[in-house]
């Protein structure tokens, strides 16, 4: 078997990337709560029902909801990543059932970043 290349790599990425990208016309939203052993151990548990129960609720139907692993930042959790079309992730910390319905309500219904609980704005890369 042929060894993979760099370039192998960033191509693999990028087209894994490319079929998750949200586009125009599907999806406006992807919501990711971080439930490693250590989110659940904090409550993210919770923060997926309240977020799923504000979707319900609202009756959206534009906004996919996934679950992750640790993000690597067990003292900020629970933790969820918020993606909107054409706008860099936030990631949000300390999260409980109240800030998750505000964050859906005035980030993803309403485009207006949640200060006071947003980490960072952006995404990782390994190149």
């Amino acid at each position: 078997m042929a060894r993979l290349t760099i370039e192998d790599l960033k191509k693999i990425k990028e087209d894994y990337k490319a079929m998750l990208t949200l586009r125009e016309g599907g999806y406006r939203a992807k919501i990711t709560v971080h439930m490693g052993t250590c989110g659940i151990a904090a409550g993210a548990r919770k923060v997926m029902e309240a977020l799923l129960d504000e979707i319900n609720t609202s009756n959206v139907k534009d906004v996919i909801v996934t679950t992750s692993g640790c993000a690597g930042l067990c003292s900020k959790e629970p933790m969820a990543t918020v993606e909107m079309i054409n706008e860099a992730p936030v990631k949000y910390v300390q999260l409980n059932d109240e800030k998750i319905r505000k964050i859906f309500k005035e980030h993803v219904l309403n485009g207006r970043i949640v200060q006071d609980s947003a980490l960072v704005m952006g995404s990782e890369t390994a190149y």
